[in-house]
């Protein structure tokens, strides 16, 4: 247990040794707890439904509403608080799908090589990887109903080939290691030596490929809402907020403006943490 705490608190500090990604970390905590708190924290919660206050529209910022109204009378902070809740929900399942279904796949065709597995997994995996994911995510909302279920569809569909390849190309590299090998002479099952032996080497990476890639799932939701292929109205949608603000600029520039921050802000976060988790964790490999 003592040895786990030092080690943890080697990692630590050399993770808080950048202060850019102390940074990151306190942005992600800080958008967590919105997401997670929006229906206590947003001053008017009922504003993210279907809520109509016209004599209350396009106000600027003030004290009762301080990213000001939308045209239909709603709290655009509100807004933005349940639209970051919906936001991390579609990435946390993202990642739930992806994560799982290239990893194994990738461990599966890295072990067993110069096999029909393999080639069939791997093949596969390149023709997704030679489709922009955005645009193959949009062509696949494009055919759905749009709801955020099936924006999440959409990304996984077009994102899981990433972790079968970066997973494969790790194993590739970890099957003629001594400790494989070893594994192999004392008659370990194929499943312990992928799943026990080589898989715990590959996490660092993968660790990091996850916390950089929430920020590019929030984004490319966004991307789907802002076209009218997300989350619908009246549900809040941080690309939908952006989409229906850019109408009424210059003049009513907060409608558009706040939502677009709000983005900004929770992929640069994420950036930030993973870059931090990257330089960390390498260090910890040399």
């Amino acid at each position: 247990m003592e040895l786990v705490k030092d080690r943890l608190s080697q990692m630590w500090y050399k993770f808080t040794k950048s202060r850019v990604s102390v940074v990151g970390l306190i942005i992600v905590i800080f958008v967590i707890v919105l997401a997670v708190g929006a229906p206590s924290l947003a001053p008017y919660p009922e504003h993210a439904g279907p809520y109509v206050n016209f004599s209350n529209a396009s106000r600027g910022p003030c004290r009762q509403h301080w990213f000001g109204t939308d045209v239909f009378g709603r709290d655009i902070l509100s807004r933005v608080l349940f639209a970051y809740r919906n936001a991390m929900i579609m990435a946390v399942g993202v990642l739930a799908v992806i994560v799982p279904v290239g990893v194994v796949l990738g461990l599966i065709a890295g072990y067993m090589q110069n096999s029909p597995i393999e080639i069939i997994v791997m093949r596969i995996a390149d023709i997704f990887l030679a489709l922009p994911p955005l645009i193959l995510a949009l062509a696949i909302c494009s055919v759905l109903r749009p709801t955020l279920g099936n924006a999440m569809i959409a990304i996984c569909v077009s994102w899981w080939a990433w972790y079968t390849r970066l997973t494969y190309s790790m194993v590739t590299s970890l099957r003629d290691e001594f400790y494989v090998k070893a594994a192999e002479v004392t008659g370990a099952s194929r499943f312990h030596i992928m799943f026990r032996e080589i898989l715990p080497n590959c996490l660092s990476p993968l660790l990091t490929k996850m916390t950089l890639e929430v920020g590019w799932i929030i984004l490319a939701g966004a991307s789907l809402s802002f076209i009218g292929l997300g989350e619908q109205p009246p549900k809040p949608a941080l690309g939908t907020m952006v989409s229906d603000g850019a109408k009424y600029l210059p003049h009513y520039w907060w409608i558009a403006m706040f939502p677009a921050l709000a983005i900004m802000l929770v992929v640069l976060g994420f950036n930030l943490l993973g870059d931090g988790l990257r330089d960390m964790l390498a260090s910890e490999e040399v």
